[in-house]
């Protein structure tokens, strides 16, 4: 009498900056008989690049990550593999979940989910389901819309790791006028005296 076949496993890759949160996930989430981490970054870049390589059936993203954020790198990978993402989060500021949706993520956790728990989450979108946590989408459909248009949220983006208007020019292949006009229309829709205060109060809003 044979066996019966071994059902496939989830094959996962990992993604955060955070050494001792990533090595926690791996080691707990490996421990499931139908799960398989079979890469791990920490930022954005590189889990782009080990997704293209590797394939995974989802990749587990941290929000927060230098190089490429977790839904720069969600936008990356979905571009160029048939896989789907889960992003999680410490800080679920109210905008970005807005933003991960638009970005077509399929799974959006706080890093407060139990690892048992988020396995089934795992296992939800690996069969095509979506998963919000209830607490960020009922904190997302009571927030402030935003305001700005695409070409401010991208000059408040830029000027959050540029020194002048001219390098923010640069970055967004810009005449340093226009991107004066785009910042001086955020600073007064969002009541802000410098650009650094409306690119913040963006960023705490998870706009940018």
């Amino acid at each position: 009498m044979t066996e019966p076949a071994q059902a496939r496993r989830i094959r996962l890759l990992i993604a955060d900056d955070e050494h001792l949160i990533r090595g926690a996930m791996e080691a707990l989430l490996g421990l499931e008989p139908d799960i398989e981490v079979v890469a791990s970054a920490d930022n954005g870049v590189t889990a782009a690049e080990l997704a293209a390589a590797t394939r995974p059936d989802i990749c587990l993203l941290d929000l927060e990550m230098p190089q490429a954020d977790g839904l720069e790198a969600a936008a990356k990978i979905l571009a160029a593999v048939n896989t789907r993402v889960i992003i999680v989060t410490r800080h679920a500021r109210p905008g970005v979940l807005r933003r991960a949706l638009a970005s077509k993520v399929s799974g959006f956790v706080p890093k407060s989910t139990p690892a048992q728990e988020l396995a089934h989450v795992i296992r939800d979108v690996a069969a095509g389901k979506r998963y919000i946590d209830p607490d960020i989408a009922a904190a997302a459909l009571t927030a402030e819309r935003c305001p700005l248009t695409d070409r401010e949220l991208d000059a408040l983006r830029v000027s959050r790791s540029t020194t002048s208007v001219a390098q923010i020019a640069q970055a967004m292949h810009l005449a340093p006028g226009t991107v004066r006009n785009y910042l001086s229309s955020a600073m007064m829709k969002l009541n802000a005296a410098s650009r650094h205060e409306a690119a913040d109060r963006a960023w705490q809003q998870g706009w940018i």
